[in-house]
């Protein structure tokens, strides 16, 4: 679930992967023989992940979110007169796609381009603001840096992971705050997903690697306790992003950074990777249908379905102009998918409505976008017909677990949008 956070950071906004535009990158008047040989220096492992990316682009139904990938990376390349093209093909398809270059580095240095400028008119003319979403409480910690939100509905209490402090708080509806598990007891990585165990209100959650380099899916008892520890068994680069418990036989965790999906054995405490269709791009959200028998991956490609009874997978169909690009906090609510979604540039909260079977989305609508709601949001939780989420997680101002700019600090909010 780091959205925006990683792999964003990755091609949007700021760390993992992609370092987006650190150095300057000529724009398309400028390039040349001598541009073209001034490539960044992750140019081998990005034209190895856009050759992936295009050798899956005929087989899946997302198409826009394999363009909309693509023309991020040729960006970042320096090959300007690709992305472009691709970006113009993407935005045609008008499934939602928004190049903004506030919200994606690598494309900022098309703004000085006609054709780059007038497509970005078009698309924020057709894609107005929405705004459904209120400010439910307000976490008063300036420097939390949170990724993780969950609830535990019994007690109506909320748990949410801090990257930078490394450790979890919990809250009330009342604005009562206070840590759950405090920073430095256990020796933490940055906190990603959290789960709550309903059958006895313990809390699971997963890590980032860190300095330490020991990405880990961790158990506290209701208390705060640590129960349990298990590394991750990927290697670098790696981490545990988002998390979803299926009762209590096993946990499903991905890695973001490794392109991984896990399967937790909580009997044997081992991790199986899954076995997918296709290969996986960063994948992040992650959920299960109401009867835990299909797990949903989200990824830089959309979502990828999983029957655990069979073990078969394949990709939901978004439908003609919708896309699943990119989710972070992914959810499954009475047949519906609910989501934080960073894949179509600009941020914003989606609720895609599914076929019976899980494989095709029917109808979609937009719960909030482009407002101060949506200032890099990861994460949220359902309560009821409430959909809470973190609206300004303020991680694109941490760098390497350093705060860029302290005068641009702010309280954790947590937005609410009705469901009914």
């Amino acid at each position: 679930m780091r959205g925006l956070s990683t792999i964003a950071c990755l091609l949007i906004a700021c760390g993992i992967g992609f370092s987006v535009a650190r150095q300057s990158t000529p724009t398309i008047s400028q390039q040349g023989p001598a541009a073209a040989s001034a490539q960044p220096a992750d140019a081998q492992r990005v034209r190895a992940e856009i050759r992936a990316v295009e050798n899956v682009l005929p087989k899946i139904p997302d198409r826009g979110a394999a363009l909309f990938l693509l023309a991020r990376q040729y960006a970042h390349l320096g090959e300007l007169q690709k992305a472009l093209v691709l970006l113009k093909e993407c935005v045609a398809l008008d499934a939602g796609f928004d190049p903004e270059p506030a919200e994606s580095p690598s494309l900022r240095v098309l703004t000085s381009n006609t054709e780059f400028r007038s497509m970005l008119e078009r698309v924020r003319r057709r894609y107005p603001p929405v705004h459904k979403a209120r400010v439910a409480f307000t976490v008063p910690a300036m420097d939390l840096f949170p990724e993780g939100l969950a609830v535990d509905t019994e007690k109506k209490l909320f748990y949410m992971g801090s990257m930078h402090r490394k450790k979890i708080v919990k809250f009330a509806l009342d604005g009562s705050v206070s840590d759950f598990v405090k920073q430095d007891v256990y020796d933490l990585m940055p906190i990603g997903g959290i789960h709550v165990d309903p059958a006895d209100h313990s809390v699971w959650a997963s890590t980032d690697a860190g300095e330490k380099h020991r990405p880990e899916l961790l158990h506290f008892d209701a208390q705060g306790k640590l129960l349990e520890r298990y590394a991750s068994p990927g290697k670098t680069p790696y981490d545990l992003n988002d998390l979803v418990l299926r009762g209590s036989r096993e946990i499903f965790t991905t890695d973001t950074e490794g392109n991984h999906v896990y399967r937790f054995d909580r009997a044997s405490h081992r991790f199986t990777e899954m076995k997918l269709h296709r290969p996986v791009f960063y994948p992040n959200g992650i959920t299960l249908s109401g009867n835990e028998n299909l797990l949903f991956v989200a990824d830089m490609l959309g979502i990828i379905r999983v029957d655990l009874l069979s073990d078969e997978s394949e990709d939901v169909d978004p439908g003609a102009h919708n896309t699943l690009s990119g989710i972070d906090g992914l959810y499954w609510n009475k047949g519906e998918f609910l989501g934080v979604q960073y894949g179509t540039g600009a941020y914003r909260v989606m609720r895609w409505r599914l076929s019976p079977d899980g494989r095709k989305v029917t109808a979609s609508q937009i719960l909030e976008y482009r407002t101060r709601l949506v200032s890099d949001p990861t994460t949220g939780t359902v309560v009821g017909d409430n959909f809470y989420f973190i609206a300004n997680t303020g991680i694109y101002n941490l760098e390497d677990d350093k705060i860029v700019d302290p005068s641009k600090l702010e309280r954790v909010h947590i937005a609410v949008v009705a469901l009914k």
